[in-house]
């Protein structure tokens, strides 16, 4: 036991990240699912609502019933467009499940993107910034892109007969919509491709949780106290809300679609990364508007030509890569060299190229050095299984090395 608690079996400072971020990705992912889930299934019911027949519930003020069967049981939700007369004192409230799915996101994109900025955010051949500002220009793209969605919002409003609304819907909708493709391209040329994919759909996922906590459970607060206080709540404390929770709507697959494609280096590292990122968001919201279209008993099958024509976009534009322009003269550095010679050569020497990739010389690492900085710091997948032992020292030399030589040539 003693030697079980020897510092020989003290766990790493990469051992812990490691477990960090493993917890943290999987609260993210259960607490999505529940964010996600209790989402869809409020649009679901509010398209399958039905006026009820019985003069009883009409005169009691439900203005839509539904009748459902589910796990051996028999459901019949009723909605109230205002709040009952003998409103009850325990009311179920769903707004932790989008609190605590931003703040585990936020808490995963500080442990990986803000902590190794050097290694995950800046890409010397985008931008050579400083860790500072890297990291200020990251966190703003989420304050920055709430505050403009909401002042459209605001100044935009909400109509005041069908007519209107159907016009002020669309509009703000193509302000929007211009809004996210502008933050996208920007996004790609500030940042790591990978980490503009995801800084682009964690400010998605920060406008959806903000419309929960700034607007509408303050708006449904509101209208719970006027109730309880015997006065007639503001009705557009409920419209507000309920354009705001439509919008999150929409945005739930493109965020996903963000967040995923960063997984997938051809996506990210496409010519035109920035385009095939809106088109691959613009997919998701349209996929997502066939679904509530299907709800209310509406299948057009144009969404899902448009949307595949924006898949295929996508596909298109990852077959073509950027052009690298002509780098300047790079050396491989004596500790460079010998750490490949030591972690590397055995799987990528002439007698057993791995896919391909040898590693023997040092003009070869010169030649594959951006696939190597790609493998062994971005995505660390190799060495594979980490079988011989790279350290978070000997991975962070390998960073050093790449950034010095993608810098521009000094004049003399």
């Amino acid at each position: 036991m003693a030697e079980f608690f020897s510092s020989a079996w003290v766990p790493s400072a990469g051992l812990w990240m490691e477990w960090l971020q493993l917890l943290l990705r999987s609260l993210h992912v259960v607490v999505g699912i529940a964010w996600i889930g209790a989402s869809f299934y409020f649009v679901w019911l509010d398209n399958h609502l039905e006026k009820p027949l019985d003069p009883e519930l009409l005169r009691k003020g439900v203005d839509g019933e539904l009748w459902a069967v589910h796990g051996g049981g028999f459901y019949n939700p009723q909605k109230y467009m205002l709040a009952p007369a003998g409103l009850p004192q325990r009311l179920h409230w769903f707004y932790w499940e989008s609190y605590s799915t931003w703040l585990s996101g936020f808490a995963l994109f500080v442990a990986i993107y803000l902590f190794q900025a050097n290694t995950y955010l800046i890409d010397p051949r985008v931008q050579a910034w400083s860790t500072g500002v890297a990291v200020t220009l990251a966190l703003s793209f989420f304050v920055v892109g709430w505050l403009v969605y909401d002042l459209l919002c605001r100044f935009v409003g909400i109509g005041n007969d069908a007519a209107e609304q159907l016009f002020k819907e669309r509009l703000l909708g193509l302000l929007i919509a211009c809004f996210i493709v502008f933050s996208s391209w920007l996004a790609c040329q500030l940042f790591a491709s990978r980490a503009a994919f995801l800084i682009i759909g964690a400010m998605l996922a920060s406008i959806m949780s903000a419309n929960v906590l700034m607007v509408i459970i303050p708006g449904q607060r509101k209208v719970i106290e006027a109730m309880r206080a015997g006065k007639l709540p503001d009705s557009m404390h409920g419209k507000r809300g309920k354009q705001r929770s439509v919008h999150n709507t929409y945005f739930t697959l493109p965020v996903l679609f963000a967040m995923l494609s960063n997984h997938y280096s051809s996506v990210y590292q496409a010519q035109h990364a920035w385009i095939l990122l809106c088109l691959l968001m613009a997919a998701g919201a349209i996929i997502r508007l066939w679904f509530v279209q299907r709800h209310k008993g509406q299948q057009k099958p144009w969404p899902w030509f448009v949307a595949s024509l924006c898949l295929a976009g996508g596909v298109v534009l990852s077959t073509h890569k950027p052009e690298v322009p002509a780098p300047k003269l790079v050396t491989l550095p004596e500790p460079v060299w010998n750490l490949v010679q030591l972690k590397c050569i055995s799987c990528h020497q002439a007698s057993q190229a791995s896919k391909q990739v040898r590693l023997d010389d040092p003009t070869l690492v010169i030649s594959q050095r951006e696939a190597i900085y790609q493998q062994v710091v971005i995505t660390r997948q190799m060495p594979f299984n980490n079988a011989t032992g790279i350290t978070e020292d000997e991975r962070q030399l390998i960073a050093n090395w790449f950034v010095e030589s993608a810098q521009p040539p000094t004049k003399q």
